[in-house]
């Protein structure tokens, strides 16, 4: 999957017939290989770009976390109870799966603080006209503070929510979000 369907597969998309998903969901629960193949290709491009974003714009880990996350979501899959969406419990699959890739490649404690790519993210110089890279700047935030922000303002989740999907109080998601935005008006030259 390219950077180019990842920055536009959120925008690009179609709603997807829950009826289809809860469908083909019984089939691929039943053993149904062609039904499962059906789901990831439904859900496949949305979830990419999300995790693209989450993992800072690195394809290659992107495409591992996605072929992770309907690995999970095969072995899952008898088991779900149908109590939200298919593609609501697939995306939270993803960006668990997600979180997790960055916690195993040592992310861990720069999800905690995120201090070096603070100091990463003021070292660059700022952007200025058509040379604007808004994807390459959100890739450049802290890590805790770069999974909030797609959460929230790209993906749409509450506080609470993300809360419980990144394992922190609703204050700190909120304090994120808040650090975030700044750090993006900064580079962008915008006041505080």
């Amino acid at each position: 999957m390219s950077q180019q369907t990842a920055s536009s597969a959120t925008a690009s998309s179609a709603p997807l017939d829950p009826a289809e998903d809860v469908a083909l969901a019984r089939a691929a629960a039943a053993g149904d290989a062609a039904a499962y193949a059906s789901i990831y290709q439904r859900h496949a491009p949305r979830l990419y770009a999300v995790v693209w974003r989450i993992c800072g714009r690195h394809a290659a880990r992107a495409e591992d976390v996605l072929q992770e996350t309907f690995l999970k979501a095969w072995r899952a899959l008898p088991g779900f109870r149908f109590e939200s969406a298919l593609g609501t419990w697939l995306q939270r699959l993803a960006v668990n799966t997600a979180l997790m890739e960055l916690r195993g490649r040592g992310d861990v404690d720069r999800l905690a603080d995120g201090e070096d790519a603070l100091e990463d993210l003021a070292a660059r110089p700022r952007c200025t006209g058509t040379a604007l890279d808004l994807e390459r700047l959100i890739a450049g935030l802290p890590p805790r503070a770069r999974a909030v922000l797609v959460l929230y303002d790209i993906e749409g989740w509450t506080h609470p929510e993300i809360a419980e999907a990144l394992d922190m109080a609703v204050g700190s998601s909120k304090a994120q979000l808040h650090r975030a935005r700044s750090l993006l008006r900064e580079r962008l030259g915008e006041p505080a």
